[in-house]
Formats: C-alpha cells, structure tokens, sequence
C-alpha cells in the first residue's frame, strides 16, 4: 500500500469517526483513572455496520501489510470493546479466534483465555483503543499464563499517553490505524472540530508526553 493510499484511509477512518458522534469534549474519567478534556467511544462503532465493516476491513488489511499473516497464528481480542472488532477482523483474515475475559472463572475450565489455545500459539491482541497499555498488558499476561506467545497488539486509536512506550517494555510491538494527532489534525482540517477542541486535544497529549519524559 502507498503512503498516499494508507494517508487517505486514515483520514476516512477519523471522518467516519466524527460520523458517528464518537468523539466528545468535557471532562472525563478514563479507565486509567486519569482525568482528560475529551472522550472517544470506540464501543459505539459496531451499532454501524457500514462504519464496522470499514474499519474492520483497514484493521485487516493493516495486519496483513505491517504485521503479517505468517507471523501471527491466532487473534485475541481484550476485554471488553476489543472482543467484537477482534471476531470479524479474525473471520476476514481466516485466523482462529479467542477472547481474554476480564477475570476468572469460578467454574468449568477456570480459565482466562477461551477458544483453543496451544503451547507455542502466537497471539495477535486487538484492543480498540490504547491509553496508558494497562489493558493490553493484562491480557498478554493472561494468554501468557496459558502457553501463548505474545509480541504484537493493534489497536483502531492510539491516544499517544504512553501506552506503546509501557508496552513496547513488556515485550509488545503496538502497532494503530490511527494516532490521536491524527484524527486532531484530519478533523480540523474538514472543519469538524475547531481550533480550540484541536488545541485541546494536542495539550493532552503534550501533557502527558512530557509527564512521562520526566518519569
């Protein structure tokens, strides 16, 4: 795929976002427990089969360009808004399908990590969005735990909070469709967002990049 190419998908994708009201601003908690000015709903997307189908479509087609169909034998997806991206992205590839739950069970296998999962499997996580990578980390651990391999995760958005920084440590290359910058930028420049919500969001991302040079 061309620069340009993959460029345009990336400003369709922040176009469709805006399409379907996922984006907001005010002030929000966050799964980290953070607080931050704006919010992206990335669990809404599936309520949309056009804007799904679309996306789950750049997913796979960015899996097999940047990751590789060789590299990688099974698709997991992270509880809990990353389990139905993760399912169709799987179908479109012809790749096994599991799903990391949120905590034990207490009966039947007791296990964290459902569908067939061997010893030596290579796990490719999808998460829908990526913050600080704590969710990302967790699941890894978990398929881990079972015999799985697990070196890469992709994600629809990175919110560029350190996530690919932490996970990269844990021995996890991210890869994104989208950069938060990005959907920024895009958004702006079609006159979706004005000049103070972009601002807003590259503070953030400043912010929290500087808070995490200093740590």
């Amino acid at each position: 795929m061309s620069t340009k190419t993959n460029e345009t998908k990336k400003m369709e994708m922040a176009k469709i976002l805006h399409k379907i009201d996922a984006l907001k601003f005010g002030v929000f908690k966050l799964t980290s427990g953070k607080a931050s000015p704006y919010y992206i709903d990335l669990r809404v997307v599936p309520s949309f089969p056009d804007a799904f189908r679309q996306i789950c479509d750049f997913y796979a087609e960015q899996i097999t360009n940047e990751i590789g169909l060789k590299n990688f034998d099974r698709v997991a997806g992270v509880p809990l808004a990353g389990i139905p991206f993760a399912s169709q992205i799987a179908y479109n590839l012809g790749k096994p399908f599991l799903y990391v739950r949120k905590g034990i069970r207490l009966h039947g296998r007791k296990r964290r990590v459902e569908g067939i999962l061997s010893s030596g499997d290579r796990v490719l996580l999808v998460d829908d969005l990526v913050t600080t990578g704590l969710t990302l980390n967790r699941a890894a651990k978990a398929v881990r735990a079972e015999g799985g391999i697990v070196e890469e995760a992709i994600a629809l958005l990175d919110r560029e909070e350190g996530g690919k920084e932490k996970l990269k440590k844990n021995g996890i290359k991210l890869y994104s469709l989208l950069r938060m910058s990005e959907v920024a930028n895009t958004l702006f420049e079609i006159e979706a967002i004005d000049e103070e919500s972009r601002k807003t969001i590259l503070k953030q991302i400043k912010k929290i990049a500087s808070k995490s040079g200093a740590s």
